[in-house]
C-alpha cells in the first residue's frame, strides 16, 4: 500500500496483502487503539496502521502488554485491536484467559498469525485452540478480501457478544496479495468507562458469578455459527468425498477438487455441527483438511460425525494441492499421482546468514574461539550464530529463555561441567520483551552467568522496528531511551561487572569475555553497534584483498561475513607432513561497509582499504 493506507476507497478495488487488508479494515471499522509486538508474519499490520493519524498505535514491549492496552481501550468503549504471531499469544494468554471472563465493551479483535510450515518460527502452533480454551469466536479468512471483511465483522461480533474475537491468519494469508473491495468507513465514538468492580476487578468472588455468563455466551455463539454467512456449504457433483476446510486449506481443496462438496468454515469456532451433518448426508466420506492440528476432526468425531483427517493427511506444513491429491487418491484406492514440481525440491540449499558487517559477526567469531563454555541463545538475528562458520550457540527455546536456561545450566551442573562457563546471549528488544525478569532471577539467586546483551538499536529480525532502547517511538519521534547499563545495575548486577563494548573491536571483546567468564558472579557485557540496515548505521570506505599477500589461512572466512568470497582452494603440506586446507579470498567491495572485522584476524595484512575511486557499497551510502 505504500506510505499509508488509502483514503475513503469504497469505489475502487485495491491490490493488498492479507496484512494490509486487515490494517485497512481496522482503520475503516473506526478502531481507536492498536498495539502489537513485531513478529513475522504479522508485523506489517501495525506498520500499516501506524500511518493512520486518527489511530493511536504503539509497539508494546511484549504481546501481553499489547493485549492489555487493547483491553483498556475496550473498557472505555473504544474499538481496539492487537496483533501478534502465534507464539506471541502464549505470552499474552494470561490476559486473554481473564478478559474472556470479564468480557469487553468496545469491539476488541486479536489478529494471530500462525506460521504454518515454520518459515520463520521455532515451532508450528495452531492458534485455533485458543478459541476453544478461552471460549471466544475464531474467524479464518481464506484470502485478502475475506481478511478485510472478517476483520470488520469481528468488531461487530465482539460488540454483539461483549467478548474478544480472534482473527486467525497464516503466513499464506498474511503475505499473499489479492484484490480487495473496501467498504465505507464508519465512525465509532467511545461511550466512556462504566465503573463496575464486580466485572472489572477479577478476584475470585467477582469472577465466579461471571463464569455462567461466559458459558451462556458459548451457546449463543454456537447457534449463530449455524446460520452465519461465513460458514458455507458448496455443492458438488463428485460425492465420493466431501471436504471440511478453512482458511488457505479451503482454497487448496477447491483447486485440487473443484467438483467436490465442501463445507467452508469462515467462523470456525464455534463449529457449525448441523452444517457438517448436512455435508455428511450428501457424500460417501468426509475428509477434514485443516492446518495443522486435528482440531475440527476431533470435534466432529465427538459429535458422532464419521470423518477422516490426519490419518491420511500430514500434521505439519501447508496442505497444498500436491499434498492433497495423492492423499485422496490413496483414500479412494486410485493410482497416486506424482508431484508435478518435484524437481523444485532439488534447488541448491541457501542457509540463512547474517548481513554484511552485522555487529553480531564479531561476537560469534569471538565466542567460537573460546573453549569450555556453554552458550544459551535467544530469539532474534543472533540465533543465526548456531550456524556455520561459528557454531557458537548451544540452545534456543523462546523469547527471553536464554537467561533462565543459563541459570539452570549453572545450578544444575555436575562434575562433567565443573570447569565450564555459562554464557547467555540476548538482543536488546528481546531483553526488554522478556529477558529482564530472567536477569533479575540470575542476580537474586546468585547465578554464575555471563550475559552478552547485544544492543543493535532495532528489532532486527522483523525489519528494524523501534523499541524502548532506540530512543524513538513507532512514528520515528523522539522518545525516552533505556540505559541498558543502568538497567542491569538496577536488576542486581554489580557496576564493576557491567561493560559496554564495541563489537567491532575483537581483542577487547575477547579479553572481556575471557575475564568475565572466570569471575564467579553475574556479569553483563553490552555490545553497542547499530544494525547495519537502519538509519543509525554509518558505513566507512570498503576493503579489498591484495591477492599476492593472501596466504589462504582462512581466518577472515571464520568471521562469517557474506561479502567475503572464496576464489580458490588448495592443499599445502607442512614440513611436519600435515596437510593444511587453504582458502584464497576476495571481498565483494560493492557490498563491504568497511567495518574492519575481517582485517583484525588477517595475519599477513592482506586486507586493505579499496581505492578511493572504487564504488562504495550499494546498501549504505552514508559515508
Amino acid at each position: 500500500m505504500g506510505a499509508s493506507l488509502p483514503g475513503s476507497a469504497a469505489a475502487n478495488r485495491l491490490f493488498l496483502s492479507g496484512n494490509e487488508a486487515v490494517a485497512l479494515a481496522v482503520r475503516d471499522a473506526g478502531c481507536r487503539v492498536a498495539a502489537a509486538y513485531p513478529g513475522t508474519p504479522s508485523t506489517e499490520i501495525l506498520e500499516e496502521l501506524a500511518t493512520c493519524p486518527e489511530l493511536y498505535t504503539e509497539w508494546s514491549v511484549n504481546e501481553k502488554v499489547s493485549l492489555e492496552v487493547a483491553l483498556g481501550a475496550s473498557m472505555v468503549g473504544a474499538r481496539a485491536f492487537c496483533a501478534m504471531k502465534h507464539v506471541g499469544l502464549n505470552v499474552a494468554s494470561d490476559a486473554l484467559m481473564t478478559m474472556t471472563v470479564t468480557g469487553t465493551e468496545g469491539g476488541l479483535v486479536i489478529a494471530v498469525a500462525d506460521d504454518v510450515g515454520m518459515s520463520s518460527s521455532q515451532n508450528e502452533q495452531d492458534s485455533r485452540y485458543w478459541g476453544r480454551f478461552a471460549h471466544v469466536p475464531v474467524f479464518e479468512p481464506a484470502d485478502a478480501q475475506e481478511a478485510y471483511d472478517m476483520t470488520r465483522a469481528a468488531f461487530a461480533l465482539s460488540e454483539a457478544h461483549r467478548c474478544p474475537v480472534i482473527l486467525r491468519l497464516t503466513t499464506r494469508i498474511c503475505h499473499v496479495k489479492g484484490r480487495v473491495q473496501p467498504g465505507e468507513r464508519e465512525a465509532h465514538e467511545p461511550a466512556g468507562f462504566v465503573k463496575d468492580g464486580r466485572r472489572w476487578v477479577m478476584v475470585p468472588g467477582n469472577a465466579k458469578p461471571r463464569l455462567p455468563l461466559m458459558h451462556g455466551r458459548d451457546e449463543a455463539l454456537r447457534a449463530g455459527s449455524e446460520v452465519s454467512e461465513w460458514n458455507t456449504l458448496y455443492e458438488g457433483s463428485d460425492r465420493r468425498i466431501g471436504f471440511v476446510a478453512s482458511g488457505p486449506a479451503f482454497m487448496h481443496v477447491r483447486e485440487a477438487f473443484p467438483d467436490a462438496p465442501v463445507l467452508k468454515l469462515g467462523l470456525s469456532h464455534p463449529l457449525p455441527l448441523e452444517r457438517a451433518r448436512e455435508l455428511a448426508r450428501q457424500v460417501d466420506a468426509v475428509l477434514v483438511v485443516e492446518e495443522t492440528e486435528p482440531l475440527v476432526e476431533t470435534e466432529l468425531r465427538a459429535a458422532g460425525i464419521a470423518c477422516r483427517g490426519k490419518d491420511v493427511l500430514p500434521r505439519i506444513g501447508e496442505l497444498a494441492p500436491d499434498v492433497l491429491r495423492p492423499a485422496v487418491a490413496g483414500l479412494l484406492g486410485e493410482p497416486v499421482p506424482q508431484a508435478a514440481h518435484a524437481a523444485l525440491q532439488t534447488v541448491f540449499p541457501r542457509p540463512p546468514t547474517m548481513c554484511v558487517a552485522c555487529p553480531h559477526l564479531g561476537i560469534y567469531y569471538t565466542l567460537a574461539q573460546l573453549r569450555n563454555i556453554n552458550i544459551s541463545g535467544d530469539i532474534g538475528c543472533y540465533t543465526l550464530g548456531a550456524g556455520q562458520p561459528w557454531n557458537a550457540l548451544d540452545t534456543c527455546i523462546s523469547m527471553g529463555a536464554s537467561m533462565g536456561v543459563a541459570l539452570g545450566m549453572d545450578k544444575g551442573r555436575g562434575e562433567a561441567d565443573a570447569k565450564t562457563s555459562v554464557v547467555a546471549v540476548i538482543g536488546d528488544s528481546t531483553f526488554l520483551h522478556m529477558g529482564m525478569q530472567g536477569l533479575l532471577d540470575i542476580t537474586w539467586n546468585r547465578g554464575n552467568v555471563t550475559v552478552l546483551l547485544l544492543d543493535n538499536r532495532a528489532v532486527g529480525m522483523t525489519g528494524g522496528q523501534d523499541n524502548p532502547g532506540t530512543g524513538r517511538d513507532i512514528h520515528g519521534g523522539e522518545a525516552p531511551r533505556v540505559d541498558f547499563a543502568r538497567l542491569c545495575e538496577a536488576l542486581g548486577v554489580r557496576k564493576e561487572r557491567i561493560r559496554v563494548l564495541d563489537p567491532y573491536q575483537l581483542p577487547a571483546l575477547f579479553k572481556a569475555l575471557r575475564e568475565e567468564t572466570k569471575i564467579p558472579e553475574p556479569s553483563v557485557i553490552i555490545t553497542d553497534r547499530p544494525c547495519v540496515l537502519i538509519d543509525d548505521y554509518r558505513a566507512t570506505p570498503p576493503y579489498k584483498v591484495i591477492a599476492d599477500k593472501c596466504t589462504g589461512c582462512g581466518n577472515c572466512i571464520d568471521v562469517g561475513c557474506p561479502a567475503i568470497h572464496v576464489t580458490r582452494r588448495a592443499t599445502e603440506v607442512k614440513p611436519s607432513g600435515k596437510e593444511v586446507e587453504l582458502a584464497f579470498v576476495r571481498i565483494e567491495t560493492s557490498a563491504c561497509t568497511g567495518c574492519g572485522l575481517c582485517v583484525q584476524p588477517c595475519a599477513p595484512q592482506a586486507i586493505v582499504h579499496a581505492a578511493p575511486e572504487h564504488p562504495v557499497n550499494f546498501l549504505h551510502k552514508k559515508i
